[in-house]
């Protein structure tokens, strides 16, 4: 869902204001071998696929892991609504809208950044349906619970992967074989459907590491939030503030002399470096927010 030159999937910099009546929803489509456990959607170990359909996507199979999913919302600004969206849950619409607008508000690396975008959309959506609704309306409980089934299963995201990381360090190690690194890996996604709320048959690499991206850094996000007052408005200007003393892309490749933007290697240590600004802010004075 994504790289680094297009932010792909959901993303829109701006509520859309026009009703796209050619698309209903937007083709996904990505693959990776399946000796690979990539490590976010942006990881050069998965091909993206720009308008392929379904039967062109699964086509890449057997002996990849192919992903393909459909979003009501396009990664463009200016860009119209879906029927999809426009007809869908009240719920899922008001978690486009703010997601989609925060992406608008931030520079930060996409693995912080979806994040981000996540814990703004749930806390922001809850105060709304709060403030418009009532807290006791049919409405403000739908759309809390939407929020917080979605923080449980960042949370389950992460230790799933984890486990099945562990398979893969295994394999890299030259402990266990190709064979047993795919029998062992089925069994692992049989009994993690549950846990992640997937259906059969949607689950594998790709789509783990796709979710991974919005959940990696989810918890740590969250106890920011947390240590703010579980304030909005002061959660965003922090996240401004590190947005604009965050060190540059060029200063981190210097710093750990790396040689390209788009290696997994750049990626992690990007990221890195976002939290460890995150965690120097946090020991400075609190922001207020204007």
């Amino acid at each position: 869902m994504g790289n680094d030159e297009s932010r792909r999937g959901e993303h829109m910099s701006t509520p859309p204001t026009t009703l796209d009546r050619e698309h209903d929803t937007f083709p996904i489509c990505g693959y990776a071998s399946r000796l690979t456990l990539p490590y976010s959607y942006q990881d050069p170990a998965i091909k993206w696929l720009d308008s392929a359909t379904e039967v062109q996507c699964l086509s890449y199979g057997p002996g990849a892991d192919v992903y393909f999913t459909t979003v009501e919302a396009w990664g463009e600004v200016a860009t119209p609504a879906t029927n999809a969206m426009i007809t869908g849950k009240l719920d899922r619409f008001i978690y486009l809208v703010i997601h989609e607008d925060c992406h608008d508000q931030f520079e930060l690396p996409y693995g912080i950044e979806e994040a981000l975008c996540d814990l703004i959309a749930h806390k922001g959506m809850a105060a709304f349906a709060k403030g418009k609704y009532g807290s006791y309306a049919r409405e403000d409980r739908a759309v809390r619970r939407y929020s917080e089934t979605q923080s449980r299963l960042a949370r389950a995201t992460i230790a799933q992967y984890e486990r099945l990381a562990g398979i893969y360090a295994r394999y890299e190690r030259n402990e266990i074989s190709s064979d047993a690194l795919l029998r062992e890996r089925a069994a692992f996604f049989r009994k993690a459907l549950r846990p992640l709320a997937w259906s059969k048959g949607e689950l594998n690499n790709v789509s783990l590491a796709t979710h991974m991206t919005y959940s990696r850094h989810y918890p740590f996000l969250e106890s920011v939030f947390d240590a703010l007052g579980r304030d909005l408005a002061r959660t965003v200007a922090f996240f401004r503030h590190v947005d604009k003393i965050k060190p540059t892309r060029v200063a981190v490749m210097q710093r750990h002399r790396i040689a390209e933007e788009n290696s997994m290697e750049f990626i992690r240590a990007y990221e890195a470096a976002v939290v460890e600004t995150i965690r120097r802010g946090q020991t400075t004075k609190p922001l207020s927010h204007r």
